[in-house]
């Protein structure tokens, strides 16, 4: 063969196997996208998963609609484990999640599986913790809410959805270590949801209400009486709450992010999950994206990849230090 010859053959083998590894790791958007929201209908899980509905439809991301599938069971702990153990390699399926599923990975409420059993996408928006009391209550603040924890424990009702280890149990926890009184000596009072919380703050069957900033705004803007003293982030927040005080700066070094997002199963593809993170970093970064993700009473998150994968690793341990804390981790 000429030496000419051998080069252009050398060439082609060259320009096909390159074309060959960007075919690998390119890959189309999903014929049956799906989101599995991990809770019923309703709630923080299935607004998450219709958020991305929305957005990625809006956006024109996918080629075929994305449904919504409910698979209800420990706060993500039944979706958790079906597609880790089951459903491993689905590329067309993300899982919803949130802090509070963070929360229970840290306790070991998941079973054997820990957080480095799924590959991390997309954190899409946040809510935070807040310290809400009836507008007719006698703390103006969160220092004079303090004060009185501290002089009689007794006297101040905590109310919250959820049991103990739970989210809102750990906002009430949080709060009362910060007034410096045993956190086993707190009233608390669980309830099924805010509503129901929201009814006994109301009738004055519980003093302080451990709510999230961004249902606390909705109530405001339909008129409920109540005062939010605090809110449990780093700084203070945009829109209607942007004249709450932090904890921090009342003296009290509380932050409790309530991150949601989503994950895919172990075995996906990285084609496959690259396509995830690329599309969502385009899909965050748009001015349409963030005037839903405000409607839905989220406050701003974008984290995809492996800097999500980071964070979520810092944030269960951080979760597994406080549980250990207050002796919550299952043995």
């Amino acid at each position: 063969m000429k030496p000419t010859v051998r080069l252009r053959a050398a060439a082609c083998a060259a320009v096909m196997f390159f074309a060959g590894l960007a075919a690998q790791s390119v890959s189309a958007a999903p014929d049956r996208p799906e989101c599995i929201a991990p809770a019923k209908p309703g709630g923080g899980f299935d607004l998450t998963c219709k958020l991305a509905q929305a957005a990625l439809q809006q956006g024109k991301y996918l080629d075929a609609p994305m449904r919504s599938v409910y698979m209800p069971g420990g706060i993500g702990a039944v979706a958790y484990n079906t597609i880790i153990a089951q459903r491993p390699a689905e590329a067309g399926t993300i899982v919803a999640f949130s802090g509070g599923s963070l929360l229970n990975i840290a306790q070991g409420k998941f079973g054997r599986y820990t957080e480095s059993d799924v590959r991390w996408v997309a954190g899409i928006g946040t809510d935070y913790g807040a310290v809400v009391v009836r507008k007719d209550a006698p703390w103006k603040d969160l220092k004079s809410l303090m004060a009185a924890i501290k002089a009689d424990p007794t006297k101040v009702v905590f109310g919250a959805g959820g049991t103990i280890g739970s989210q809102d149990w750990m906002k009430a926890a949080l709060t009362a270590r910060a007034a410096g009184i045993d956190y086993k000596t707190m009233r608390f009072v669980a309830f099924e949801g805010g509503g129901e919380t929201l009814t006994a703050l109301q009738g004055g069957h519980v003093q302080v209400y451990s709510g999230d900033a961004g249902e606390v705004a909705s109530m405001l803007d339909a008129g409920v009486p109540i005062r939010i003293l605090a809110v449990f982030s780093e700084e203070r927040l945009p829109g209607k709450l942007a004249d709450v005080p932090t904890a921090k700066e009342q003296g009290f070094d509380i932050q409790w992010p309530i991150v949601r997002g989503f994950y895919v199963g172990p075995k996906v593809s990285d084609a496959d999950y690259q396509w995830w993170v690329a599309t969502f970093d385009k899909m965050l970064a748009t001015p349409e994206f963030a005037k839903l993700r405000e409607e839905r009473g989220l406050f701003p998150f974008s984290l995809t990849g492996q800097a999500l994968d980071a964070y979520v690793k810092k944030q269960v341990a951080e979760y597994r230090k406080l549980a250990n804390e207050f002796e919550l981790v299952r043995k």
